[in-house]
């Protein structure tokens, strides 16, 4: 009975050695583990923290080229309608520019009670002359009393009421037949039209159909705007 009771006592104390060492052990390593720790600069830690902390969150390589292979597939897509938008909203705005000159200039000749003429002009002072080569309204154009109803600003009394600077990009304004100025007379009417009518064509360069515009003018002096397609507007 005594031999079997020192076995256990013999037993039970070599279990708590063990676990003396096991306690030593742990506690020597994490020890350690505090030394080198306190060795490495806290910026360098908070990197590697953030390093992680970022590899967790973040996408991986594949993913990240997918991606930028469907946006640039997207950008292609949608980059030949969105030209043809901005171009459509900028010929817009030029011929409203000429047609509201244009109904400015009749306005006046009405109210001043003598012709007021619109002219191609390309140094807002003076009108080029009736040819061919001159027949570009993108050039810019002027807006004066024409006292003489000519055409010209070759009298004392004509004054430049308006003018207008030339368009920033390359779009082409061109009248047919040739017209480098309109004249309008006491009552509105526009004179010197041979064929009785006008047409100035707004075109991009290169040419978009969707984004043509033109302004019809007419003997009586009224203008409509018009789509290719429409009217005499190609």
């Amino acid at each position: 009975m005594a031999s079997k009771l020192a076995c256990q006592r013999a037993r039970s104390a070599r279990g708590f050695a063990l676990i003396g060492i096991m306690a030593v052990t742990v506690g020597a390593v994490i020890r350690a583990g505090l030394a080198y720790l306190s060795c490495i600069p806290y910026t360098v830690r908070s990197n590697r923290a953030a390093s992680a902390f970022g590899r967790a969150r973040g996408f991986t390589l594949v993913e990240l080229v997918v991606t930028i292979a469907i946006v640039a597939i997207l950008v292609t897509l949608a980059a030949p309608s969105f030209r043809s938008t901005i171009q459509s909203a900028r010929t817009s705005i030029e011929v409203n520019s000429l047609v509201n000159d244009l109904q400015f200039a009749r306005s006046e000749a009405i109210k001043r009670g003598q012709p007021v003429s619109i002219c191609v002009s390309s140094d807002g002072a003076t009108c080029l002359a009736n040819s061919s080569s001159n027949n570009k309204w993108q050039v810019g154009w002027i807006v004066f009393n024409d006292v003489n109803g000519s055409g010209g600003l070759d009298s004392a009394s004509d004054v430049v009421v308006r003018k207008r600077a030339a368009f920033t990009g390359g779009d082409t304004f061109v009248a047919s037949p040739t017209a480098t100025v309109l004249t309008y007379n006491r009552e509105g009417f526009a004179t010197g039209l041979t064929s009785g009518t006008v047409t100035m064509t707004l075109h991009t360069v290169p040419v978009n159909q969707q984004a043509t515009r033109c302004v019809a003018v007419n003997i009586v002096g009224h203008q409509v705007v018009q789509n290719a397609g429409t009217g005499s507007c190609s």
